[in-house]
């Protein structure tokens, strides 16, 4: 990987930023110490696309429930997607059952610390397996999401904002700022994703709490606007999306499983409805039995009255 950072930014950046997140860093439970790699994993499932705020809650039952990945794959797939609750997104709480099933009979029940395995495992992806390195290893791993591209763009290279992801080159430009020491670099891949998270924002930069608002160039070139594409701002209201969730609300709540009608009575559009209740049969969210009830995917047969 060929790096695109300056030289002086090599040394003052990870410094800075690693001595302020020591100071400053929120205190969330999957970094406290004792924080399994599993329950790191677990972590980084919830937290794609969903607030931090809603995830701690969700987070802390499944560690008391299923504190090792084994406890979790014994679990039926339709109890998984009940305790996912309303995270949102109900396809990464299969995927992490999933994983959890490869991470008990193929790893001994032990999360791989090594990038390639960790990838290989479903749901898991560049980012997650990085993650679960630096986080839950605590080793020397680039560890790129939104909050550190957008840091690495204002900070190092004077842009108001990340653009498009350039995966090969957002990884070297993180990597050529790690510290050679393992648990020092593993700190500052977490500050980094802290100051973008908390500080760097993307709409109200805090450019006066910033630790490296000395050296930023960015702030050296006078904030200069992001004129380059954006990432269209998803609705929610009417879409699919919510039509599914509100199907989902009505068979996680159900002790049985439930007539059709009960499902129609969340959403007026019928057309829709049936096409967000096929889509959730068809990605194993729900399962159709015999007599034409409803239940979530992965509920164990029942006999009918």
């Amino acid at each position: 990987m060929t790096s695109t950072v300056p030289r002086a930014a090599l040394t003052e950046l990870p410094a800075r930023t690693a001595e302020w997140f020591r100071a400053h860093a929120r205190d969330l439970p999957w970094r406290r110490p004792g924080t399994t790699p599993w329950g790191v994993l677990v972590s980084e499932f919830m937290l794609q696309q969903t607030p931090v705020s809603r995830v701690e809650p969700v987070w802390l039952r499944w560690m008391a429930e299923w504190p090792v990945p084994s406890a979790l794959a014994a679990e039926s797939r339709a109890e998984v997607v009940r305790a996912w609750g309303k995270l949102g997104y109900p396809r990464r709480a299969m995927r992490l059952h999933a994983a959890a099933q490869a991470i008990a009979t193929e790893h001994g029940d032990r999360v791989p610390s090594d990038v390639a395995a960790l990838e290989a495992l479903p749901g898991v992806g560049s980012y997650t397996a990085r993650a679960v390195v630096a986080f839950g290893y605590g080793l020397r791993a680039p560890v790129v999401d939104t909050n550190v591209r957008r840091v690495v763009a204002r900070a190092v290279h004077g842009a108001g904002d990340a653009g498009p992801a350039r995966t090969r080159a957002d990884l070297a430009d993180v990597d050529a700022l790690l510290p050679a020491e393992d648990a020092e670099a593993a700190v500052v891949s977490a500050a980094l994703m802290e100051l973008g998270a908390v500080v760097c924002t993307a709409r109200s930069p805090r450019c006066g709490v910033c630790p490296v608002h000395a050296e930023c160039a960015w702030v050296a070139a006078g904030r200069p606007e992001y004129t380059g594409p954006r990432r269209p701002v998803q609705g929610f209201a009417g879409t699919d999306r919510q039509v599914r969730g509100r199907l989902l609300d009505v068979l996680r709540a159900a002790e049985h499983p439930v007539p059709k009608a009960e499902l129609d009575a969340v959403w007026a559009d019928g057309a829709q409805r049936d096409r967000c209740l096929d889509s959730l049969l068809v990605d194993g969210l729900a399962e159709q039995f015999a007599d034409g009830r409803f239940a979530l995917g992965g509920t164990a047969p029942r006999t009918t009255d």
